[in-house]
C-alpha cells in the first residue's frame, strides 16, 4: 500500500483559544495498538502538559492516529512546540525500544523521501491537524466527536468502555490514564 497523506498545517496562537489537534502514525500504521506505546504517548502528553502549561480536555488513542484537546494556561504559548515535545518523546523511546528487541520492525518506520535522507518515524510527517475553538458548544460537540471515534470504527459499542480515552472521565465512570484538567474547561450543555 502506497500511503502518502502529508498535511501542512498552519497554526494560530491565540490567547484564550482552545486546540483539537490530530495526529497520525508514520504511513498509517497502527503503532498505536499495544499498551506500551500507548503508556508512552499518556506519559509524553503529561510531560508536555508541565513543561508548556496546557490543560487537557479530552482525548482518544486510536490504533493508527490521536486526538486531543488542550487549552493553553498562558497566553504566549506555541502549539507546534507542544507538538514537537510529544511526538519526540515517543518517538525516541520507540526507536529505543525497536532497535534493542524487535529490530525486524524498523523498516516499517523507515521514510526514504525522494531527496535521499533516509529516517525513522513514529508518526506521519506534516502537522497533522489544528482547529482553534472558542465556543462551548464547539468544545462540547468536538469532545463528543473525540469520544466516540472508537465506536464509530466498531471496536466498542460505548465511548466508555475504550481504555485510551478520556470518554470514561466524562461519563464519571472511571479515570483514564491521563487526567482531566477540569477546572479550566467551559462550562458544557447538556447534549441533545
Amino acid at each position: 500500500m502506497s500511503w502518502t497523506k502529508h498535511k501542512h498545517c498552519r497554526r494560530v496562537n491565540s490567547p484564550g483559544h482552545a486546540h483539537a489537534l490530530t495526529f497520525s502514525c508514520f504511513r498509517g500504521q497502527p503503532f498505536l495498538s499495544k499498551e506500551r506505546p500507548c503508556c508512552w504517548l499518556v506519559e509524553a502528553i503529561a510531560m508536555a502538559r508541565d513543561k508548556h502549561d496546557f490543560d487537557v480536555w479530552a482525548y482518544v488513542v486510536m490504533p493508527e492516529h490521536v486526538h486531543l484537546l488542550v487549552w493553553p494556561r498562558s497566553p504566549n504559548y506555541q502549539i507546534g512546540k507542544v507538538l514537537a515535545t510529544i511526538k519526540q518523546s515517543v518517538t525516541h523511546k520507540a526507536l529505543l525500544y525497536v532497535r534493542r528487541n524487535a529490530p525486524e520492525f524498523l523498516p516499517r518506520m523507515l521514510d526514504a523521501q525522494p531527496s535521499g535522507r533516509r529516517c525513522h518515524r513514529f508518526w506521519q510527517r506534516g502537522g497533522g491537524y489544528d482547529r482553534n475553538l472558542t465556543e462551548p458548544s464547539t468544545i462540547c460537540q468536538h469532545i463528543e466527536y473525540i469520544h466516540a471515534n472508537p465506536v464509530r470504527r466498531g471496536l466498542y459499542e460505548r465511548p466508555e468502555d475504550w481504555q485510551w480515552s478520556s470518554a470514561a472521565d466524562y461519563a464519571r465512570i472511571r479515570q483514564g490514564p491521563l487526567s482531566i484538567d477540569w477546572g479550566s474547561l467551559p462550562p458544557m450543555e447538556e447534549s441533545v
